[in-house]
């Protein structure tokens, strides 16, 4: 198994009761502008990564403690910024998710679930792990934690 693949095993138990312990807007707003620039890796975010996001958001047990409503409209608002452009979306992504720099326990979730967005098609590619990197700069994180 590869260190990442064991690295997101022993990550995602436990997820979820973290998550709950952070649930607010603001960790609502970091985790789905970190899904968005995930699925904007690429380039664009398409209907596929949009589908992508929804089936995630509605399986994942770690987001079933978002109404999914709201997730899929803050989706959609940091969608929309990458549509307007792939620099000004990124960058407004960023800021919001830099609100946790501080707070590597925080962060760290957000890493959690940004892998998990990644990984949920079976395929974490270069382009997505390099901006989970650029995320984990941000949140002043060492991305060799989480093995990318």
């Amino acid at each position: 198994m590869s260190t990442f693949k064991s690295w997101f095993s022993s990550a995602k138990t436990g997820l979820t009761d973290q998550v709950k312990k952070f649930q607010n807007k603001d960790f609502l707003d970091a985790v789905v502008a970190g899904c968005a620039i995930v699925a904007a890796a690429d380039g664009s975010i398409g209907n596929e990564e949009k589908e992508k996001m929804v089936a995630y958001i509605t399986r994942s047990e770690e987001l079933k403690v978002f109404e999914v409503s709201n997730v899929i409209a803050r989706f959609n608002h940091f969608a929309g910024s990458f549509e307007f452009s792939n620099i000004v979306g990124k960058q407004e992504a960023l800021k919001v998710i830099a609100k946790f720099n501080n707070k590597p326990e925080v962060g760290r979730i957000i890493i959690a679930v940004c892998c998990a967005i990644g990984a949920a098609d079976g395929d974490f590619d270069e382009n997505e792990k390099r901006v989970v990197r650029d995320i984990c700069a941000t949140l002043n994180l060492n991305p060799g934690e989480f093995s990318l």
